[in-house]
């Protein structure tokens, strides 16, 4: 049959990448505590396309996810992104997996336990042989404002931030690493479940560790600075202010890639 996508493209430009995404994929991912933990990514695939190239061939993304293995690892990642490249006869191939992640948190009073669901991702660019694979994590946090609590005679306005973390790395990193350090940045952690003398802790705690969106994103980045696995990191931290119409920001990229 004709390979349409073959032809010449009418408008002769290189596509950085084209693909597919929204996929869903059953997966299996490690857990520090578990050893392995079952969940469902939502999967973006693509290439690039060189300018003479009219399309590209969309069904040899999901037949190369067909053929993946549901276990998440460095290896296997590697080996879809060469395969997806070979099938396509494309110079680099991206994907990026996004799905929840849960851990079991114990509440600081109470003992009480519920899970905790974090939004993670893995991506890659796969590329002249070789991999720059990422994992992300999504963590809130509690924040209250130093500034409100200083010049206050009564309370100080608080509310949830997001600290995004991408990081590349050396050896093996789990997720787990990443999410502590986010919820150690913070003025206090958030909980699925907490009990009347937790709930009094947890305030109690934040309000004695007030932090700008800017102390929590330093924070954080000094926590991954030294972090021994870590060769490079971007943290962004986004706090959904409770007395204003807008959100704060910050981020840090380091600056240079370790060894």
């Amino acid at each position: 049959m004709e390979d349409v996508q073959r032809h010449p493209a009418p408008v002769a430009l290189a596509i950085d990448r084209v693909g597919v995404k929204d996929l869903r994929l059953p997966l299996t991912v490690r857990d520090r505590t578990a050893g392995a933990q079952h969940t469902v990514a939502r999967v973006e695939l693509s290439v690039d396309l060189p300018a003479e190239f009219k399309g590209t061939h969309m069904s040899r993304f999901v037949e190369a996810l067909e053929d993946f293995s549901e276990e998440l690892d460095y290896a296997s990642f590697r080996k879809l992104l060469a395969g997806i490249a070979e099938r396509l006869n494309a110079r680099t191939a991206f994907a990026r997996f996004t799905f929840p992640y849960f851990l079991r948190r114990q509440s600081p009073v109470s003992g009480s336990t519920g899970l905790m669901g974090y939004t993670c991702h893995v991506q890659g660019v796969y590329a002249d042989g070789r991999l720059d694979f990422t994992l992300g994590v999504e963590v809130p946090v509690m924040t209250v404002c130093p500034c409100s609590k200083a010049i206050s005679e009564e309370g100080a306005h608080s509310q949830r931030a997001m600290v995004r973390i991408e990081a590349r790395f050396k050896g093996f990193l789990w997720a787990e690493d990443l999410i502590e350090i986010a919820e150690r940045s913070g003025s206090s952690p958030v909980y699925t479940l907490l009990k009347r003398e937790d709930e009094k802790h947890v305030t109690e705690t934040a309000f004695a560790n007030p932090a700008f969106v800017e102390d929590v994103v330093r924070a954080a980045a000094q926590g991954l600075s030294c972090h021994p696995q870590v060769t490079w990191f971007r943290v962004e931290v986004e706090s959904f202010e409770s007395i204003h119409d807008h959100s704060a920001v910050a981020a840090i990229e380091s600056r240079v890639e370790k060894a």
